[in-house]
């Protein structure tokens, strides 16, 4: 791979993009080997980041601040994914009381519907960059094994077609629930029943190094949970 001083620049996106109010995909700059060393904890971190307001809601009603603040890799969700989740949960309920006027937030759903859940985005020990590869490998959370058919594989997504004179390749961190077995050891993928399709995301924003863990920021096209329920129209 030819690196020279592009890396300072994604590092520079990396940095602006963490501090202001981004577009879904709008810093999906996860290519160089750039890390950010931060002397915040995890949890204090994202708390003082706008569009992780939402993530950081849900983690103290949960009473998880100490469990991400341990020697974790988190990956965490913005703004964005969240709230399509809560979107998607109104729907639920709209569809359920026939009433599409009902008033409803994120302190409609219980802590006891998301807290187990929320683990499933903490690994224990610092999963690094570094320490992935293309074909990845199934990590066990700190939820621990939901059933034999549900699984998490995390690894480096490659991509080729990166138009740049200083790259020939760019690699995103990227987190995949893998439902039954894995689709891209599959001799055809093709084949698979799309209810038995992995749901796959990459990372906008990866190896954050904070002073209890590291952080991945998953896309903003990824909703809480991979959850693919119809959302409401308001």
């Amino acid at each position: 791979m030819r690196i020279t001083r592009l890396y300072s620049l994604l590092f520079a996106c990396m940095v602006i993009c963490c501090g202001t109010g981004c577009k879904k995909d709008a810093y999906k700059d996860d290519g160089g080997k750039a890390v950010a060393e931060v002397n915040m904890t995890t949890y204090d971190y994202l708390k003082s980041k706008p569009q992780f307001s939402s993530l950081i809601h849900l983690i103290d009603k949960a009473g998880l601040q100490e469990k991400l603040n341990s020697n974790i890799t988190f990956f965490a969700v913005t703004n964005y994914g969240v709230d399509d989740w809560v979107s998607a949960k109104k729907q639920q309920r709209i569809i359920q009381l026939n009433d599409e006027n009902i008033t409803f937030t994120i302190d409609s759903i219980p802590v006891s519907y998301y807290k187990d859940s929320l683990l499933t985005y903490m690994f224990a020990g610092k999963i690094t960059r570094d320490s992935l590869t293309t074909r990845g490998k199934i990590y066990n959370n700190l939820l621990g094994p939901v059933s034999a058919d549900t699984t998490y594989l995390i690894k480096l997504h490659r991509f080729t077609d990166v138009y740049s004179n200083y790259l020939d390749y760019i690699e995103y961190v990227n987190f995949t629930l893998v439902i039954g077995s894995r689709d891209d050891l599959a001799a055809d993928p093709d084949a698979i029943p799309e209810s038995q399709k992995d749901i796959s995301s990459d990372c906008q924003t990866s190896g954050i190094i904070t002073t209890t863990g590291i952080l991945h920021v998953l896309d903003g096209y990824h909703r809480l949970f991979f959850n693919g329920e119809p959302l409401s129209g308001n």
